[in-house]
């Protein structure tokens, strides 16, 4: 970027300038903070969600508190979009950082699930200035092909924030109490000081030069208020269907309700033209169209199926908070390294039509990848899916909001910006409700379909079974949970089983001595050398003197038969004898098996674990196999489900036609139309001057280019 001469010409160029060097850098500060702050954000609560979802026992809502911060996130991000056009970035960007700040604090109070997710819903109102004003200032004070050359600034913040927030958010999961609070708490209280400095930054900084309307704003609530009625009770039914049942009606009454909202929004949107809040006309561009459509799809793909790869990488892989964090990395750099080598690119040559083709690809091989997952697959497999998709996903997010920015009038460069962002969220925002949810209906019968496999059945069996593993406190919460319903009725069964042999073989023993003892006082009766009067008695005291060992020896042969022990005259299984209890299993696993497949009350077992996973942690890896391999059967069918999204979403880049990249600002566009380049440097200095902020017009100006 060109820097005014000195002497004379300073002084000229500096008076048509619509911006100095040095407040484009105080702005860019500004923006920085701001999104340093929702970055960790998401990063460190990403992190932690497990050991929260766990502590308030409601791991399978996570769906709500993710949803949730995306619906209100997503439904504001037009609206700021549109105001800030309306009535300056600067106090829209200020009140959004001030309601994130405080959700953040409300959060850390949360009791349940439920609770944390209405805090959330809050906080979203405030991350929706943080998620679209940033890159409509930008495109405000910077040429498209300029914007390369400060994007290093914002992927270091990024990178930052992304190798902190795992750290962060895994040292609050790990610790029990941090200055008397829980640790997780502290995931959303450390947002407050962070949000402190980034406000006083924004203050300080961010002053933007604007154009002065003497006509009275006309908001469109209406419409605003139809996005709210379009938007909630579809999110909702997407998250709630698969418990209400798609065709009750609870799920019918929300399909309508939003069917209903989206044609009022349309009409509403239709009457008030440019005042709309995401005005129609914009569609009208086949590359803004097609630019929201890819979006979507991608939003759709990105949030909702990378969502479960922390919980994946911490309930699969056995990665702690922590190392789960460490190891989305290799996604972050790929991200990193496609965004500012594509940057790079359009800085120098100004095209960027085939980065929509190649990242679409590059996140379909991703999810390709991962559906090959298994639970025995290497932690590096996993690792370089993440950093194909992150290659893909640094390509993408710049293209499209750049084909966006490049498709509309400056003056719409805020509603345009924000209706991109928009819709994005709208897809992970589906995404998020729609595939959490899958996933955790699918979790319940994937578990119980993984205790059917032979192999892994049988080694769980045979785990649950020795006494030294199943008494291991560390086996506890997962004995409780799943195999002591199942072992328990085994065991008793299988004691049952042998006491009625014990007693069938005693009483076989006990006949015939009877038999054998009367047979030869008879024989002696006959013979005349033992009286007929005295045989009863002489019978029944030989029967009771030789009825011990008899038993003893019918027991011991019982036992060599059943494979057991006999223990205090009873039959019993000597569970820590190898032999002996793979005897039990070996004859029990076929019949278990058996039931598992006619859905038997095993199955609603495996349903109760999915809310609470903290007894995974330390278990026996036999033991915890057949969680393992479920949660890894329904996650693969979310990594389907986002290549299927993503491979539609590379079809259609085929077709996306990008415009030339502007050669300047938003900024200098409308001062050059309307001649008052000098009055909006004006603006902005005094606007500076008059919050004590360091800028002055004296500092190296950019030129406004004319004609």
């Amino acid at each position: 970027m060109s820097q005014a001469a000195t002497g004379p010409s300073t002084n000229a160029a500096a008076s048509s300038a619509v911006m100095t060097q040095r407040q484009i850098m105080l702005v860019i500060y500004a923006l920085m903070a701001g999104m340093f702050l929702s970055s960790l954000d998401q990063t460190v609560v990403g992190t932690a969600i497990r050991t929260i979802g766990d502590d308030l026992h409601g791991l399978d809502q996570q769906a709500w508190v993710t949803t949730a911060y995306l619906i209100t996130s997503t439904i504001a991000t037009p609206i700021y979009g549109k105001l800030s056009d309306i009535f300056g970035r600067r106090p829209l960007y200020i009140f959004g950082l001030l309601v994130f700040i405080l959700g953040s604090f409300l959060s850390s109070f949360s009791t349940s699930m439920i609770m944390l997710a209405a805090f959330r819903a809050f906080q979203g109102i405030g991350a929706g200035a943080l998620m679209s004003l940033p890159l409509a200032i930008m495109g405000d004070i910077l040429a498209p092909r300029e914007r390369a050359k400060y994007q290093g600034f914002f992927l270091a913040v990024f990178g930052v924030s992304s190798v902190v927030g795992p750290l962060i958010g895994g040292v609050f999961a790990d610790a029990s109490q941090i200055a008397w609070i829980t640790g997780w708490r502290w995931v959303f209280l450390i947002n407050v000081p962070i949000g402190v400095v980034a406000l006083l930054m924004v203050l300080a900084f961010l002053h933007l030069p604007k154009f002065h309307k003497h006509t009275a704003p006309r908001i469109d609530w209406w419409g605003a208020t139809a996005v709210v009625v379009t938007l909630v009770p579809l999110l909702l039914v997407a998250e709630q269907g698969r418990e209400w049942g798609w065709g009750s009606t609870a799920s019918i009454t929300c399909f309508v309700v939003g069917g209903v909202g989206l044609i009022a929004f349309i009409l509403i949107e239709r009457a008030m033209g440019p005042d709309a809040i995401i005005p129609l006309r914009l569609f009208h561009s086949r590359t803004f169209s097609m630019a929201t459509v890819l979006g979507f799809l991608v939003g759709f793909a990105m949030f909702g199926a990378m969502l479960t790869l922390p919980l994946y990488l911490q309930l699969v892989t056995g990665l702690t908070p922590t190392e789960s964090g460490f190891a989305t990395l290799p996604m972050i750099g790929g991200l990193m390294i496609a965004s500012i080598a594509s940057g790079q690119i359009v800085s120098r040559t100004g095209k960027y039509r085939i980065f929509p083709i190649t990242g679409t690809f590059l996140v379909a091989m991703g999810y390709l990848v991962l559906t090959g997952m298994s639970i025995d697959k290497p932690l590096w497999y996993l690792m370089g899916a993440m950093f194909l998709i992150g290659l893909g996903l640094g390509q993408l997010m710049q293209s499209l909001v750049l084909a966006s920015q490049n498709s509309v009038a400056p003056r719409d460069m805020g509603v345009a910006t924000s209706s991109s962002t928009f819709f994005r969220q709208i897809g992970g925002t589906m995404g998020t409700a729609v595939l959490l949810s899958i996933l955790f209906a699918l979790m319940p019968a994937n578990i119980a379909t993984a205790m059917q496999n032979k192999g892994d059945l049988t080694s769980a069996l045979d785990a649950a079974l020795t006494p030294s593993v199943a008494g291991n406190p560390a086996n506890k919460g997962v004995m409780d949970q799943i195999w002591s319903p199942i072992v328990t009725p085994i065991q008793a069964q299988v004691q049952s089983g042998l006491d009625q042999g014990a007693a069938a073989a005693k009483q076989a023993a006990d006949q015939a001595v009877t038999a054998q003892v009367t047979a030869a006082v008879q024989k002696q009766v006959a013979a005349g050398r033992i009286p007929a009067s005295a045989a009863q008695g002489i019978i029944d005291s030989q029967v009771a003197a030789a009825k011990p060992a008899a038993e003893q020896s019918a027991l011991q042969m019982a036992a060599q038969k059943a494979g057991a022990s006999v223990v205090n005259g009873k039959l019993a299984v000597d569970y820590a004898d190898q032999g002996q209890r793979g005897a039990i299993v070996d004859k029990i696993a076929p019949t278990l098996i058996e039931k598992l497949k006619e859905n038997s009350s095993s199955q609603g077992s495996a349903s109760s674990t999915t809310s609470d996973t903290s007894f995974l942690k330390g278990a026996d890896a036999r033991l915890t196999r057949p969680f393992m391999a479920g949660f890894n059967s329904s996650a693969v069918v979310i990594y389907w489900v986002g290549f299927g999204v993503i491979v539609l979403a590379f079809i259609l880049s085929w077709f996306f036609k990008v415009p030339p990249l502007r050669q300047r600002s938003a900024l200098q566009e409308q001062a050059d139309a309307a001649g008052t380049a000098d009055d909006l440097g004006s603006d902005a200095a005094l606007a500076a001057a008059e919050t004590g902020s360091p800028t002055g017009p004296d500092s190296g100006a950019v030129r406004v280019h004319r004609g």
